[in-house]
């Protein structure tokens, strides 16, 4: 397939999954529950850090979790008590636990309240087209307040070679705006130009066998590699990709 025929057949692929039905399967739908910004931004972080696994196990353990924050996320964040936490004790997804959660309401909390929120804080530390190094500062200043040392592995860092999946998905919900009524657009100081593909098993399949990434690990150094293909597909909107590659992967076993 030359560049042209590639890239009318990914556009064609995006247009397909790039819709409201893409809602009905996808964790994208917790945070599609909220109309407040600070509640789909809290929401969709949460989601975003427990998608990992079994697609249904993930939703339904989202969809849990939102229970225990009384479905406002937001608030409870900003005034729990410490009976409030207690609830979240027995909460597990996989390796994430109770007690990781009641840290990341903890840490989130701080980030509200001294840093101007989560978009704040990754438009502070954009570098370049990149936001893989603001998500490493963020990481930090995610856990710059007391901390369970075990939660620090619920963040990737791609500055430690991680291709940092969930949180780049994170930020492709948040920045993305397309009208489709997929992703939400309502950070407004990030352009979707620095977003990076969120490259996981499924479109890092899909991308090796169209001959846009060559590299095998699906790390950092992959992700760049991949980003730079997609930006010259569309050096305003790469990501939009992601649908095409995911779809293929996870719908048509491409």
């Amino acid at each position: 397939m030359n560049k042209k025929d590639l890239k009318d057949f990914l556009d064609a692929k995006v247009i397909q999954y790039n819709n409201p039905k893409f809602i009905e399967s996808d964790p994208i739908q917790i945070p599609h529950q909220f109309n407040k910004k600070e509640d789909i931004e809290i929401s969709g972080f949460l989601t975003a850090t427990i998608a990992w696994g079994n697609r249904k196990s993930i939703i339904n353990n989202a969809m849990r979790l939102m229970d225990l924050l009384d479905n406002s996320p937001y608030d409870f964040v900003l005034n729990h008590s410490e009976t409030d936490l207690e609830k979240l004790i027995p909460f597990v997804h996989r390796t994430f636990n109770g007690y990781d959660s009641i840290q990341f309401v903890k840490s989130l909390k701080h980030i509200y309240e001294n840093h101007g929120g989560l978009e704040s804080i990754f438009s502070k530390h954009v570098k370049t087209e990149s936001l893989q190094v603001a998500i490493s500062k963020f990481k930090s200043t995610f856990f710059e307040i007391e901390h369970l040392q075990r939660t620090q592995k619920h963040i990737s860092d791609p500055l430690k070679n991680s291709a940092a999946k969930r949180i780049n998905m994170f930020l492709r919900w948040m920045v993305r705006h397309d009208n489709t009524g997929v992703d939400f657009g309502i950070w407004k100081t990030l352009a979707p130009s620095e977003l990076s593909c969120p490259l996981d098993v499924h479109s890092g399949n899909v991308a090796r066998k169209l001959g846009l990434l060559q590299r095998k690990q699906n790390d950092a150094k992959a992700l760049l590699e991949l980003d730079t293909a997609l930006r010259k597909l569309d050096k305003t909107d790469p990501v939009k990709y992601d649908f095409a590659l995911f779809g293929l992967g996870v719908f048509e076993g491409f």
